[in-house]
């Protein structure tokens, strides 16, 4: 069984291989291709790939998105819709969604703005209160199916998004705003279902934040956000979904310049990088 799927430049070639233990093994193939043909295409690459011989020259890693467009779903937590209700001056608006047939999806960002797996998280220069989001991101296919799974950090302005719910765009979508793993851990080697989501943020060395959630505080699955990601929209090389985060740091926290974030999620993986504050 594969340990999931990794981007690699090698030689300055960017390549998909399979990770098996620390041997990385060509696919032959780009994700988009293997998301784009459906799930038994991508099983079967797999495979292939990993009975022939891994790559020996170093590599370096690649965000774990070529093509793909990545969404995030918002308010599919209690704690979520609490912190949203505490931030904003319409509260009724978040309890609404919480409560709401239709789940909140939005765009977070194209695959080429998606930085590599480590890389630093911009704090925008024109916001007063920042989070780190941790959460867990599917990986679909282009039939909406559930290939995979990656850590996220739905990096996100809640001064912005507090001061009117129209300007969710620019809370969510800058440069650097967003901090996916390194590695897909396929669905049918893993269940999240249920798993333990950690954080932890680090200032100067010292750990000022510290808590736990579970996926199975999420209130839909994942498949009826994935089914709602593909009403009237087309994915045709896949995309990526974040479900949304039940862990929000204390009111009195704001992210600040040189602040280090480590997400893990059991079964998963883990993310962790620095954030930096844009000039103005």
């Amino acid at each position: 069984m594969s340990d999931g799927l990794r981007r690699v430049r090698s030689d300055g070639e960017e390549l998909l291989v399979a990770v098996a233990g620390s041997a990385l093994h060509p696919v032959g193939a780009t994700l988009a291709d293997l998301l784009g043909a459906g799930l038994g295409a991508l099983h079967d690459a797999v495979d292939r790939a990993l009975a022939a011989p891994p790559l020996s020259d170093p590599v370096e890693t690649l965000a774990p998105v070529d093509r793909q467009e990545v969404w995030a779903s918002g308010v599919t937590y209690e704690r979520s819709v609490k912190a949203r209700m505490e931030e904003t001056v319409v509260a009724d608006v978040y309890d609404l969604v919480y409560r709401a047939e239709r789940p909140e999806l939005f765009f977070k960002a194209p695959a080429w703005r998606v930085p590599a797996p480590g890389a630093p998280l911009r704090i925008r220069a024109d916001s007063t209160w920042d989070v780190p989001e941790p959460e867990l991101a599917l990986v679909l296919t282009a039939q909406g199916k559930i290939a995979g799974y990656l850590v996220a950090d739905d990096l996100s302005s809640r001064s912005i998004e507090g001061a009117n719910p129209l300007y969710l765009p620019q809370a969510k979508m800058f440069d650097d705003c967003l901090g996916l793993s390194d590695t897909i851990v396929l669905a049918r080697d893993a269940d999240p279902r249920g798993a333990r989501i950690d954080l932890a943020i680090r200032r100067r060395g010292e750990t000022i934040f510290e808590g736990a959630t579970s996926t199975s505080q999420i209130v839909r699955s994942f498949e009826e956000l994935a089914g709602y990601l593909f009403r009237e929209l087309s994915h045709p090389w896949g995309a990526v979904l974040l479900t949304g985060t039940g862990l929000v740091p204390p009111d009195d926290y704001t992210l600040q310049d040189g602040d280090e974030v480590e997400i893990a999620i059991e079964g998963v993986g883990r993310l962790a990088h620095s954030v930096y504050r844009s000039q103005p």
